[in-house]
């Protein structure tokens, strides 16, 4: 009851200094309003606007609380309801509506961004699955060069065999050809030593000939063993 009536008192304070602080343009607009919301509706609206906690409060309670503490605290001078009040109460209520008003649009802009954000991400993550699918691939078709590899290896080492016999054998010819080389070289060596000798003793041969021509005796005796052989022909009828 004590309550109920700081209550009462607390309003009729102030309410003229509500009345004085609110700007004429807005008093003329409420009183001018044509459909005002019924009480039930506005009490309905205060008191799904208060906060509760389901475990301990409830709004109804709340309400109450809420009240009995402001009566208390105005009938024990505890706090004056002044202009500051009614100005701090005012910006709440603005703060209040503001926020509701900015949270539907706040919250569409943060989905968006989100959904965005999230639109990216998937899109990376799509882009990341197909390349580490692509390098997958790529590593797949190579999953045989183990056995390509032992196989070309193998036909390396016959070929670097091959290659190793044909140098042998390149090496051999060469040889075999330096030899035939230097023996051709000692043969026609020999060949023009055996030239040059049989040149020299057909020389030495010619010269002692032409010598032994140009005496009288060999002359002499070259004539009379000509003339005896004319004459043995004349006796053989053969002339």
């Amino acid at each position: 009851m004590a309550s109920r009536i700081a209550f009462s008192s607390m309003r009729a304070a102030a309410r003229p200094r509500a009345a004085a602080a609110l700007p004429r343009h807005a008093v003329r607009a409420m009183a001018t309003s044509s459909n005002p919301p019924p009480p039930e509706q506005r009490a309905s609206e205060l008191m799904e606007k208060l906060p509760s906690s389901p475990g301990l409060l409830t709004k109804g309670t709340s309400a109450i609380v809420a009240t009995g503490l402001a009566a208390t605290a105005i009938s024990q001078e505890l706090y004056v309801v002044n202009e500051e009040t009614i100005i701090l109460v005012a910006s709440i209520i603005f703060v209040t509506y503001l926020s509701k008003m900015i949270r539907e649009p706040y919250k569409e802009w943060a989905e968006a961004n989100i959904a965005r954000i999230r639109k990216v991400l998937e899109g990376a993550r799509a882009e990341h699955t197909h390349a580490v699918q692509h390098r997958i691939d790529n590593v797949a078709q190579l999953k045989d060069v183990v056995s390509l590899t032992q196989g070309l290896f193998a036909i390396s080492k016959d070929t670097a065999k091959t290659e190793a016999e044909t140098f042998v054998q390149q090496q051999k010819v060469a040889v075999a050809a330096e030899v035939k080389s230097v023996l051709d070289s000692w043969v026609r060596y020999e060949q023009q030593l055996k030239e040059a000798e049989q040149l020299d003793l057909t020389r030495t041969v010619i010269d002692r000939v032409l010598v032994d021509l140009k005496q009288e005796k060999t002359q002499r005796d070259i004539l009379m063993q000509a003339v005896a052989e004319v004459e043995q022909l004349v006796k053989n009828k053969a002339v």
